[in-house]
């Protein structure tokens, strides 16, 4: 292992272990939760950003999504971290690692210089964006506790498969990933003489 990833996954595990910290010490076995989610969401991120490795990247992306499935059951929103499992862990994940490993590799892409310099450019903006909200809005506290969720798993369930209600864009969201997949095989797997032209023809117009 490289110096600067020694660097990075023990600053990285550093930062786990604190967040897991500040989250039992504030808010017993619920902060703890939302430090292991919290970690698992950024710190997927992170590695997906660092790692080189396709197969690396990928797997720290599903830690990203499976950590934000498990910011909607605690937010008791239970049909959204199950779609957030199925679509983006089962659907988008699978379809985002077949187009990358389908294409050829670039070692020189992700240098740190590239990676720092994309982490301080979002940073710059998220901070930007957050002190924006927090001028905006208006922060109100009240000692009543959360609402209690309300299960909508079953009306969801039949919007999405009743003939009069969402199933056609249902279905047309299948096959526009679908068409995407095959073409995304199709360029990937192109011969180079499929891109020259014919003899007999002339390259222009």
């Amino acid at each position: 292992m490289e110096p600067s990833s020694k660097i990075f996954y023990g600053a990285l595990s550093l930062l786990t272990l604190a967040a897991l910290g500040a989250g039992l010490v504030a808010a017993g076995a619920e902060g703890l939760a939302f430090g292991l989610f919290s970690v698992l969401t950024l710190g997927g991120a992170l590695v997906c950003i660092w790692e080189r490795s396709v197969v690396r990247s990928a797997f720290s992306l599903m830690a990203t999504f499976l950590g934000i499935a498990g910011f909607f059951v605690l937010l008791h929103a239970d049909f959204l971290a199950m779609a957030q499992i199925l679509i983006y862990v089962g659907g988008i994940l699978a379809l985002i690692l077949f187009g990358v490993m389908l294409t050829p590799p670039d070692l020189t892409e992700r240098k740190i210089s590239r990676v720092l310099g994309g982490l301080v450019v979002f940073g710059l903006g998220f901070a930007w964006v957050g002190m924006r909200v927090a001028e905006s809005a208006t922060w109100a506290v009240t000692e009543k506790g959360p609402a209690e969720g309300v299960n909508n798993a079953k009306r969801i369930g039949v919007g999405f498969l009743a003939a009069d209600q969402y199933v056609v864009a249902f279905e047309l969201a299948a096959v526009v990933l679908t068409v995407a997949l095959v073409a995304a095989v199709y360029i990937a797997r192109r011969r180079r003489a499929d891109l020259e032209p014919m003899e007999g023809q002339g390259g222009g117009a």
